[in-house]
């Protein structure tokens, strides 16, 4: 999963910067932006996801925590 969230977009921005510098005039500038802009929105929809998901554990523990006060009449961190 590592791959995914860290070398994928890794190796799409080397590869607009080995574009830029590798290819020809007319075709640089489009491909490194093209590839530089592509790693870049990878590495964003990535970390979107990832607060996400911690929304959902947070989420889980409060429910969590409104069950235990329901049953037993006081929050679970509260000292008795």
């Amino acid at each position: 999963m590592s791959w995914l969230r860290y070398g994928l977009p890794a190796v799409l921005v080397l590869a607009g910067f080995v574009m830029l510098f590798a290819a020809g005039d007319g075709l640089k500038w489009d491909g490194f932006a093209m590839c530089v802009g592509a790693g870049l929105a990878v590495l964003l929809m990535n970390v979107l996801f990832r607060f996400g998901a911690e929304g959902d554990s947070e989420r889980r523990a409060e429910d969590e925590a409104r069950e235990y006060f329901s049953r037993h009449g006081r929050w679970p961190d509260e000292s008795s």
